[in-house]
């Protein structure tokens, strides 16, 4: 952590003019305040506003940023087309002239809208605020108004600027690193670390003219990229992040503006990146995605721990399985792989109700017959004939007998090409080209047509009262690339707007059934995303079959979900032992624990830890989870390195619990101790020979076996 002094000598490169609000050349001042985060805003020439800085509420009262470049600092970029646009800017988004400003209280914070006018296109630009009280992180978004009397068509809107990360004596190579997570099929949350010069930005001595830019383009959010991103200046010691907040396409990039200040524009789908231009008809309005976006002094753990308060306190809906976290079986991961009969049911289900699982749930292939792939005709959602001896209302109801709650997976979004629903009119599906969308052997539904949403809530009112179905795993396995061209500008803004009716179609199911549990899951950890997020109670993290591979997900995911959101399977192997089902069970118990497994065929020392683990999961982590902070002892793990030991703790107060994994490498492992540690115990597991000791600020650990994992409980002192 850098000293204040160091903090103070970064804003006094980016901060003069002691006055009482207003400047020698007139131009006048504004700040935003909210939990220890300050925005900074000048007004030039009584009409142009220029966002200046976002920091940490560490500047002295009275001083103010200095003007910046005339195209520099715009609060807003925007771009029409026919209009004149600059290397990294554009009309009308340069030339808006400042209104005024409105605010608002909300629960727990506040709005702010600050008003802008274009005069020649006779558009009303509204840049949104919501700061809140628990941490220092603004939700920002933009709202424009076509006020004027013909047709704009908009190629690109920020959702959020943000300027002046690195200082102004300085160089970008020299002060700042980028963090960023690759999110790939089976290999999620891969954070990186990098200077300017590893993503494309080398120093020319003039000005940067490319970008260092970040997207995700189509259906699947997350299928490259996480959402999200983190500038980290080293001399200053200030950390910004931030996360988008939608489940389709998205643009983050970063580059240099004319003055060589360093910009940042966040935004969702645009024509560009996306194919997602809006034609904007009189009177008509248009809103972008929301963004998350904060600064703290710090670095990585510290810009985490902001944005892990802003997701609970803010991003989420308020359901008790978030602060319960209750433990869940499903019958897909290496076991039943979508083949699920009463047979291989019957032994699962006794066996999860003497472990005291919460929810049963069966995954694909429930609706399929014995002798069809459950693959490409899903859609009509009805139960096999042939799976089930006595009806699979039946089996539901054996779960419930034996205390669980029953849940089913789904893939609603989608509609087999072998499933009667193919027969419904082409205005139920993705078109592009006068022809339906068809991915990977199903066609898309659009959740924008009344008729689709009909369909979807009559087969959850279905399963929920016929059946008794408590819980929901809601699947999405097509990556449609671009969009659909049905009651739309181009194909990316009808899938901006499908995506949002999802969304919406979410909310008002659990508006509906507000004790009903959905998880939602893309061919694992594909949509894991705070628009997603925001409504469904858990998110799969993945659909990783190896063990031994795991940490390295789950480890990077924590800091992009929330742990009570964060589904981590933990599956034994019948042929495995003691070793192997804690190092699975180690997997999941800092998150929300997602069993499977053949669980009704473990030899009794792996069914011995895997009881045990849930026993302590569900007295002593679940309570503790959805109240604690990640923090990462080690650093991020990559998914292609068997040697380096991987670690995670969650923190709350002056307590925190650490699961430490080593793979290949060597048997003792140090953990770093930041804090003046009075007590630390291992907790899990306690008798396969593992051993800890404390030295000095060290926790040290010795495994006596590869492929070992444990938990830590820390506690740290008072004082």
């Amino acid at each position: 952590m850098k000293s204040n002094k160091i903090l103070f000598g970064f804003m006094f490169f980016i901060l003069i003019a002691k006055t009482n609000g207003q400047s020698q050349d007139k131009s006048t001042f504004f700040d935003l305040k909210a939990s220890g985060l300050k925005i900074n805003f000048g007004v030039y020439d009584q009409k142009y506003l220029r966002l200046l800085s976002i920091l940490p509420e560490i500047v002295k009262s009275g001083e103010r940023p200095v003007k910046l470049h005339n195209e520099t600092g715009s609060d807003v970029f925007m771009y029409c087309s026919g209009e004149n646009r600059t290397v990294h800017h554009g009309n009308p988004g340069i030339r808006l002239e400042y209104i005024g400003k409105e605010e608002k209280n909300l629960s727990g914070g506040q709005q702010v809208i600050i008003t802008q006018r274009d005069p020649v296109k006779n558009l009303r630009v509204e840049s949104y605020y919501e700061l809140n009280n628990s941490s220092p992180v603004v939700r920002r978004y933009t709202k424009v108004v076509n006020e004027g009397k013909e047709d704009v068509g908009i190629e690109y809107l920020s959702s959020a600027m943000l300027y002046n990360c690195n200082t102004i004596h300085g160089k970008v190579e020299d002060n700042i690193r980028i963090h960023y997570a690759y999110n790939g099929w089976m290999q999620e949350a891969q954070w990186k670390t990098a200077k300017p010069s590893e993503l494309g930005w080398d120093v020319n001595d003039y000005q940067y003219r490319g970008t260092i830019s970040f997207s995700s383009i189509g259906s699947f959010s997350t299928g490259k990229y996480l959402p999200m991103g983190m500038i980290e200046n080293t001399q200053s010691g200030l950390i910004w992040f931030w996360q988008i907040e939608h489940n389709g396409s998205w643009h983050w990039e970063m580059s240099e503006a004319a003055d060589k200040s360093t910009y940042l524009y966040i935004g969702g789908p645009d024509e560009q990146n996306g194919q997602a231009w809006k034609l904007l008809k009189p009177g008509e309005s248009y809103q972008t995605v929301p963004v998350a976006l904060g600064c703290v002094k710090g670095g990585f753990n510290e810009a985490v721990a902001a944005l892990t308060q802003y997701r609970r306190s803010v991003a989420i809906r308020s359901h008790q399985d978030n602060q319960k976290c209750p433990v869940i079986f499903n019958d897909y991961m290496n076991c039943l792989m979508a083949d699920p009969t009463t047979e291989k049911e019957m032994p699962l289900i006794e066996t999860a109700s003497k472990l005291k699982i919460d929810y049963f749930v069966i995954d694909a292939g429930w609706y399929a017959e014995l002798n069809e792939g459950w693959w490409d005709n899903v859609g009509m959602w009805q139960p096999s004939k042939t799976r089930f001896k006595g009806g699979l209302q039946k089996l539901l109801g054996d779960i419930k007998a034996k205390g669980m709650i029953p849940g089913l997976w789904l893939e609603i979004e989608v509609a087999g090409v072998n499933s009667p629903l193919k027969d419904k009119p082409d205005s139920w599906f993705f078109m592009r080209h006068g022809k339906r969308v068809i991915d990977n052997g199903r066609f898309l539904l659009d959740f924008r047509n009344p008729e689709v949403i009909a369909y979807a809530n009559g087969v959850i009112d279905r399963l929920i009262k016929d059946f008794g179905v408590g819980y929901f795993k809601i699947d999405y396995n097509s990556k449609e690339s671009i969009g659909t061209e049905t009651n739309a500008s181009s194909f990316g803004q009808g899938m901006l707007e499908h995506n949002r009716a999802v969304i919406q179609w979410y909310k008002s199911i659990l508006d509906k059934y507000p004790d009903l549990v959905i998880e939602a899951c893309a061919s694992g950890g594909n949509r894991m995303d705070y628009a997603m997020l925001s409504q469904t109670q858990i998110v799969s993290s993945s659909d990783q079959q190896d063990y031994r591979k795991y940490p390295a997900i789950l480890v990077g995911a924590l800091a992009a979900v929330l742990p009570e959101q964060l589904g981590v399977w933990s599956y034994p192997l019948p042929n495995g032992n003691a070793k192997e089902a804690s190092f699975n069970m180690v997997n999941g118990m800092l998150c929300r624990l997602y069993q499977s497994g053949l669980i009704s065929q473990l030899p009794n020392e792996s069914y011995q830890q895997v009881k045990k683990g849930i026993e302590l999961y569900k007295s002593k982590l679940a309570p503790f989870i959805s109240r604690s902070v990640p923090f990462f002892p080690l650093g991020m793990p990559s998914i292609s390195d068997a040697y380096k030991s991987i670690a995670i703790g969650l923190k709350q107060d002056n307590k925190a619990f650490i699961a430490v994994w080593r793979l290949k490498g060597d048997r003792k492992v140090s953990i770093p101790l930041t804090e003046k540690t009075d007590k630390a115990d291992l907790i899990y597991p306690v008798d396969l020979g593992i051993k800890i000791t404390k030295n000095g600020s060290l926790l040290e650990i010795d495994f006596p076996d590869e492929y070992m994992a444990c938990i830590v409980e820390i506690q740290f002192s008072r004082e």
